[in-house]
């Protein structure tokens, strides 16, 4: 019945070698445990919230814990077919006690992300990856409407 190809060896390799610098890769697994963090981390804010102030932030929380796991699967896929095996640990989930705490949290998160994202697009573009800067570039652009959301927010608290 004709010859079988191992499509996925096809598909993650070219000559034998990953389709991206052990750098690269790194720092996609580094984006994923990110994301895998705060998608947890605002969802389970989003729980926890109550009160008037709460309520009206309630449903983005969860829209944007939502998108961060939307995020999370995209670089996976990436790093996947770039050759590289996506992480299923988070990096430190921290939920907070008080609605202030929180928020100064996801401030720092989203700024951490801002940067990471940056030095990644730079990476790729170096390596002549246009498809991963490009696949950032659009996760960028999300993550500064996130620091906004939750630097707005941190100024009515």
């Amino acid at each position: 019945m004709g010859k079988h190809i191992n499509i996925l060896s096809v598909i993650m390799k070219v000559g034998g070698e990953n389709l991206a610098s052990k750098e690269l890769l790194d720092l996609l697994n580094d984006a994923i445990a990110r994301e895998l963090q705060v998608s947890i981390q605002y969802m389970w804010q989003h729980v926890q919230w109550s009160g008037v102030k709460g309520f009206a932030v309630q449903e983005e929380l969860k829209k944007i814990a939502i998108t961060e796991m939307k995020h999370a699967e995209a670089i996976a896929e990436r790093l996947f077919y770039l050759g590289g095996i996506p992480t299923t640990k988070p990096t430190e989930i921290f939920v907070g006690k008080t609605l202030k705490e929180m928020i100064e949290r996801d401030v720092k998160d989203e700024e951490n992300a801002i940067k990471l994202y940056k030095e990644i697009i730079e990476k790729a573009l170096k390596e002549k990856d246009q498809t991963t800067a490009f696949i950032f570039e659009g996760i960028l652009k999300d993550e500064e409407e996130h620091h906004d959301f939750f630097t707005t927010l941190l100024e009515e608290i």
